[in-house]
């Protein structure tokens, strides 16, 4: 008797509130047939299990989780249990592609993807990109000048090596959490002393200058598409980077040439094969691109969602084509987009309130569930799309020394720049966020 064929699958990996913020992977591949499998963290466990129980959640929508413990400050910790899960689910399914959502499992997906054959960035790319020292190693070219400190050699470090100022990042972490600038030795050589013992750290000089993304769907190691986009951080009022708008397309392209073929020529040095990569540089006062480091996953915060809104097209679907060896596409922006985070003050979250027509905050929590945002007609006049709230009322806010600080966000859109300029003008004048100082002192 001839076995059963096993059923065909497709695995995605990260955060599990990450995996859904993003649903359209998720009916992407269910309009498929495909089975749909997560390896996510174990501390999403409660959350996961919940939500499928939802039918209204996208993740009913998920065949199978599995759950591995790590942490992001140890590197490989996450591969055992990776390894061990991805073997259980090989003897069950017939895995057709996989994809890593958030940074968490980038470099296990590309492990996953290299033993199955399956189309992925590549093993140097996904290790490389997992370690900003890697990156440092193995794209110089692009760098600024940077010294490596590994756990026990920090007594040792030669820290009058660089000019100052610097930038000090732990290795593997992500989301800006624990970068910080200093402007000398003595500071420092006490900033050191605050990173657990085991975490390797990366200094390098300050790279002053406009701070830039570029994001690019490749395929069969060819940029099938490519575009600039442009940041701001903290960076001008503290010594943290933690950003705080991002604008799609650059409209300010007098650096955007110099940018993509640097990009470009970073991406044939990883050997980057298959999938999207989210590289973040720096124009400094030479005018010279570095890179500060490169991601082979999809962008964070809501950048998907600005190039749908620039575009008129997801490029989520054009993402899983890729993994599944299909040929893809993606359209350039016709319209100009920006995300913007507002600073705000310290204490407990009290209310935020928007004054704007048929517009009013949508408080999505802990959950990050975002609603898709319907894009407009190339000439449409310049529309605010949604004011997010990425807290709960009540949740204690700080000073954002990290992206998981923020908690008030909004998405534009514009034929323009300079509509684009205005509108963000106004949006933030329409915008209050009320803490409350006193309740916070009570506690």
């Amino acid at each position: 008797m001839t076995p059963a064929c096993p059923p065909e699958a497709f695995v995605l990996t990260g955060a599990f509130r990450v995996v859904c913020r993003n649903p359209r992977y998720l009916e992407e591949l269910a309009a498929r047939n495909l089975r749909i499998l997560l390896i996510t963290d174990e501390r999403n466990r409660d959350a996961a299990e919940k939500a499928r129980k939802d039918p209204e959640h996208p993740a009913h929508l998920i065949d199978d989780i599995a759950y591995v413990d790590g942490s992001l400050d140890q590197e490989g910790s996450y591969t055992p249990g990776f390894v061990a899960q991805a073997r259980r689910w090989r003897g069950r399914y017939t895995v057709r592609g996989a994809y890593a959502v958030g940074e968490t499992l980038v470099e296990q997906t590309g492990l996953l993807c290299d033993a199955l054959g399956l189309p992925g960035p590549g093993l140097r790319a996904t290790r490389v990109c997992r370690s900003k020292y890697l990156q440092r190693w193995y794209l110089e070219e692009y760098s600024p000048a940077s010294l490596v400190v590994p756990p026990g050699g920090r007594e040792d470090a030669d820290l009058a090596a660089l000019g100052y100022p610097v930038v000090v990042k732990p290795a593997t972490r992500h989301s800006s959490s624990g970068v910080v600038a200093v402007g000398d030795e003595a500071a420092l050589r006490e900033l050191l002393t605050s990173y657990p013992a085991h975490e390797t750290v990366l200094i390098e000089q300050k790279v002053a200058g406009q701070e830039y993304s570029v994001e690019s769907l490749v395929q069969h190691g060819r940029p099938v598409f490519t575009s600039v986009t442009r940041k701001e951080t903290t960076e001008s009022g503290a010594q943290t980077f933690v950003e705080l708008a991002h604008s799609v397309p650059n409209a300010r392209a007098e650096a955007d040439a110099a940018l993509l073929d640097a990009n470009r020529r970073m991406l044939e040095t990883l050997g980057f094969r298959d999938g999207i990569a989210h590289a973040e540089w720096r124009t400094g006062d030479d005018g010279r691109p570095y890179l500060m480091e490169v991601a082979a996953r999809t962008p964070g915060d809501g950048l998907l969602a600005l190039y749908h809104l620039a575009t008129g097209q997801p490029m989520e679907p054009q993402i899983i084509r890729i993994a599944l060896g299909e040929p893809a596409s993606y359209p350039a922006p016709t319209r100009f987009a920006r995300q913007v985070y507002l600073e705000h003050g310290t204490g407990p979250l009290a209310d935020v309130t928007l004054d704007w027509p048929q517009v009013r905050p949508l408080w999505v929590g802990e959950s990050g569930m975002w609603p898709e945002l319907a894009p407009g007609a190339k000439d449409d006049p310049a529309t605010l799309r949604a004011l997010f709230v990425l807290k709960e009322a009540g949740a204690r806010l700080g000073p954002l020394a990290s992206s998981d600080d923020r908690a008030v966000t909004f998405l534009i859109d514009a034929p323009t720049p300079q509509d684009l300029d205005e509108l963000e003008r106004r949006v933030r004048g329409a915008v209050t966020v009320t803490t409350d100082p006193e309740a916070d002192g009570e506690h």
